[in-house]
């Protein structure tokens, strides 16, 4: 989230890179890198008016250059924030830096194909945390709204077109350290359905990582880079690193990031 605190900080340091400063290097490890984007990057649109309303100047895109970004979901709670308009024009943006955006847009639903070493990897990116008005149509563009019958559909179109299917999905209640049943029933549909990893967020706080049907769930990531100092458990993050070969994970690792007082994270 690179608005509200986190660009106060940026703007003090004279560098919209600073969010990303402590821990691009770790980051530059990674073949792909992907997060999920909880506020736009655009100057387009109004206000909505809700109590936390995110939309980070377009200048912040220089940070998620600097990072290294490959994929990002554009799908959560914040989506519609300034409105459809700023959507759209973050998508644009993204793509005009070669980062793939997910789960937005008015092709919201389709997989976005990723290849590198010769290892193709699809992801998909819903959220079932905001409005089911806000869903992308065939002619209107809008966020990927979580239902069973869209993700098993978009699953399994993934599914035919890469090695490794990745889904990204935007659940649970805030500031649980436990997923909640609706959110281990829709991560096992997922795999069930022919996905590789699930990665969820929302709660704020990290929630456990489980392996299952042959695949991994991520419940919950935690807050990566946020302006939410209140406690210890929102002001870290869970860096997970997956590895893979030949279409399938061969295993992963697992890493709590914290963010200094700047809401840098910053490696262990």
């Amino acid at each position: 989230m690179l608005d509200r605190g986190v660009l106060y900080k940026a703007k003090q340091n004279s560098d919209y890179r600073f969010p990303f400063l402590k821990i691009k290097d770790r980051l530059s490890e990674a073949d792909i890198l992907f997060g999920n984007l909880e506020s736009m990057i655009s100057d387009k649109g109004h206000d909505q008016g809700g109590p936390f309303s995110f939309r980070a100047p377009p200048e912040m895109m220089e940070g998620l250059i600097f990072a290294g970004f490959d994929v990002l979901s554009i799908a959560n709670n914040h989506s519609f924030d300034w409105t459809v308009r700023a959507l759209v024009d973050t998508k644009e943006r993204l793509q005009a830096e070669d980062i793939t955006p997910i789960g937005g847009g008015l092709t919201a639903y389709d997989p976005k194909v990723i290849e590198k070493e010769g290892e193709k990897i699809a992801f998909l990116g819903y959220t079932a945390v905001g409005s089911p008005g806000w869903a992308a149509t065939e002619t209107v563009p809008g966020v990927a709204w979580y239902t069973d019958e869209k993700m098993i559909e978009g699953i399994k179109k993934a599914n035919e077109l890469a090695d490794l299917v990745v889904v990204s999905i935007h659940y649970g209640v805030e500031y649980q350290k436990e997923p909640n049943a609706e959110q281990k029933r829709i991560s096992k549909l997922a795999i069930d359905s022919g996905a590789d990893l699930v990665i969820g967020h929302h709660p704020h706080v990290i929630q456990p990582v489980e392996e299952y049907g042959g695949g991994i769930i991520a419940y919950s990531l935690g807050n990566f880079i946020f302006d939410q100092g209140f406690s210890e458990e929102t002001m870290q993050g869970l860096l997970l690193e997956v590895m893979i070969k030949d279409g399938g994970i061969i295993g992963y690792e697992k890493e709590i990031i914290k963010m200094n007082q700047s809401f840098q994270p910053v490696p262990n």
